[in-house]
């Protein structure tokens, strides 16, 4: 017995829909699924690291930007990282006006109900951002952030942070953030080693 194949929805289709809509919807070859809600600590390090960045970066060509901010992955998505910084002008009229691009660096503040997305579907998807030199990963359970770099040869490290006196040094954007500010006001257990 054959079986109807899900129509996909085109990116016109998904744009058309989603900025009608009254909760965001990510896309993701050509299929769409409803963002989740968040914990206060998640609204806490996401608004903590966005004023450090904010203030970092004030002035400059790049700025920060928070989840009701659209990134589109070429060809493949469109997604609402926690928060993403950008270099350069973005669109500010006309129809993509509302997407960001080019991103520099991505954070995701890792939820439960989350985690396995932005560690598996969401990375590879940031990944293939030709931009993208940063990719990092805030626990919101445990102190402790994971950062994905771009090296001058196109591969990934990893560097993993778990104490409150380390730093959180962004080389692409200049930026280095102590843990204790990203993590303040949050109730949270010490890392896991």
């Amino acid at each position: 017995m054959a079986s109807n194949p899900l129509s996909k929805l085109s990116e016109e289709q998904y744009l058309a829909i989603e900025r009608a809509a009254e909760f965001k919807s990510e896309f993701v070859d050509g299929e769409m699924f409803a963002m989740a809600g968040t914990s206060n600590a998640h609204a806490l390090i996401q608004r903590n690291l966005l004023g450090e960045l904010y203030m970092a970066l004030r002035g400059g060509a790049c700025g920060p930007f928070g989840s009701d901010s659209r990134v589109r992955v070429p060809g493949r998505a469109y997604v609402y990282p926690d928060v993403a910084v950008v270099c350069g002008p973005q669109p500010t009229t006309g129809e993509n006006r509302d997407i960001l691009i080019d991103p520099v660096a991505i954070f995701e503040v890792l939820s439960p109900s989350t985690e396995k997305y932005d560690r598996t579907v969401k990375s590879r998807l940031y990944r293939t951002i030709d931009s993208l030199k940063e990719y990092i990963l805030v626990s919101q359970e445990e102190l402790y952030i994971e950062q994905l770099s771009r090296q001058p040869n196109g591969l990934w490290t990893i560097r993993d942070y778990v104490r409150p006196e380390e730093e959180l040094k962004i080389d692409s954007i200049g930026v280095v953030i102590p843990l204790r500010r990203i993590y303040d006001q949050v109730d949270i257990a010490p890392a896991t080693e």
